[in-house]
């Protein structure tokens, strides 16, 4: 596992309900920081995003905000192909 701590929002609109509408869940998301390719930012909206792989092994792409040293609040997640 990673050393980093995830805030996930389980209501309604919140960041696990708006990955899974990205068939993504937050163990995947988690699994994408352990099996990190690359880290860069986001040139929308300016925040750290990485590319990494799913549970699955599909290469997905994590945009989230630094809340704390080790805490972080992801923003989005999806396939790069989804977006691109």
């Amino acid at each position: 596992m990673t050393d980093f701590e995830f805030i996930w929002d389980e209501q309604p609109g919140g960041n696990v309900e708006h990955i899974a509408a990205n068939g993504l869940t937050p163990e995947d998301v988690e699994c994408a920081f352990e099996f990190m390719i690359r880290h860069d930012m986001s040139r929308s909206s300016g925040r750290p995003m990485i590319y990494g792989y799913a549970l699955d092994d599909r290469e997905i792409v994590v945009i989230y905000d630094v809340i704390a040293e080790r805490t972080l609040y992801v923003v989005t997640a999806y396939e790069p192909s989804e977006q691109g």
